[in-house]
């Protein structure tokens, strides 16, 4: 397992890989400094193509705070492996079993604080729904009460098209392809170019594609999680001050259906936790310090 080499981990922080009764996950862990013990755990799930590395700002503050935190890559996400071809392998009780294993793995006697981004969300809220019981709390962080807006439907439609008949390799240059033709730069560190490039090789091809079913398919189930909040669970909805992914505005209103708290982070969009990790992990903390 390798760590990209524009990341400095600071000292807080740790790469490993987790063994668990389904499988290995790579992770990155933040842990109290000076041998503190943690105020808790919390288990950080990316969204559709992402990793581990997009919670990276977020683990030292958090650590500082007390908090023993966990970042992971999904199955078939990175360096953590997954069927390639074996879309079967990617469907939500899956992927709800896999943070069940790494729960087990990393902390079976306490409840965790579950934070799950965009589709990671998806997959977090799940797996309230499955068993809140084994929850502190739960956070949707920039994701929305059921599929993602219209336009970007139309976007995962295209790049599923483009899955059955392509490798990932050629889709990543068509897409770059397409950003040029519109005027989109690539990040002026090569070396992030690079890490981005090799992620997404990294990926299943069958992973990204039901995960692009699922978000353009995903059923509200606010009413559902709702009971789970009369039940006892703590949410927290927390979102940019702009989304490309799901309106803000259907984000509010999923917390005020759901009768929880809502957080927009100022500056940021749809990555806080990339885009202002400070205001994020502060939101969390304090959100978690509540309890």
């Amino acid at each position: 397992m390798s760590t990209p080499p524009f990341l400095d981990l600071p000292g807080t922080v740790r790469a490993h890989r987790v063994t668990t009764k389904r499988g290995v996950f790579a992770c990155l862990e933040g842990l109290p400094p000076d041998g503190r013990e943690a105020r808790g755990t919390a288990l950080l799930v990316p969204g559709f193509t992402g990793g581990k590395e997009d919670f990276i700002a977020l683990l030292d503050p958090l650590a500082r705070r007390g908090y023993r935190t966990i970042a992971l890559d999904q199955r078939g996400q990175y360096e953590t492996p997954g069927p390639l071809d074996d879309p079967a392998a990617y469907e939500r009780p899956e992927m709800v079993a896999d943070l069940w294993a790494l729960h087990d793995a990393l902390a079976a006697d306490e409840r965790l604080h579950l934070v799950g981004h965009s589709f990671g969300g998806l997959v977090a809220r799940s797996a309230a729904l499955d068993d809140h019981a084994r929850l502190a709390s739960l956070t949707l962080l920039s994701t929305g009460p059921a599929a993602i807006r219209d336009d970007e439907t139309a976007r995962l439609l295209l790049l599923e098209d483009a899955l059955a008949g392509l490798s990932l390799h050629e889709v990543w240059e068509a897409i770059r392809q397409a950003d040029r033709d519109a005027g989109v730069l690539p990040h002026p560190d090569p070396a992030v170019t690079t890490y981005l490039r090799n992620r997404w090789l990294a990926n299943s091809p069958a992973g990204i594609t039901a995960a692009a079913r699922q978000l353009r398919t995903e059923p509200d189930l606010t009413d559902l999680l709702a009971a789970r909040v009369a039940a006892g669970l703590r949410v927290l909805v927390m979102s940019g001050t702009h989304d490309y992914a799901w309106p803000v505005a259907w984000q509010r209103e999923t917390a005020r259906r759901l009768g929880v708290p809502y957080v927009a982070v100022d500056g940021a969009a749809h990555s806080p936790g990339a885009e202002q990790p400070d205001a994020t992990a502060k939101g969390l903390a304090d959100f978690w310090d509540a309890a």
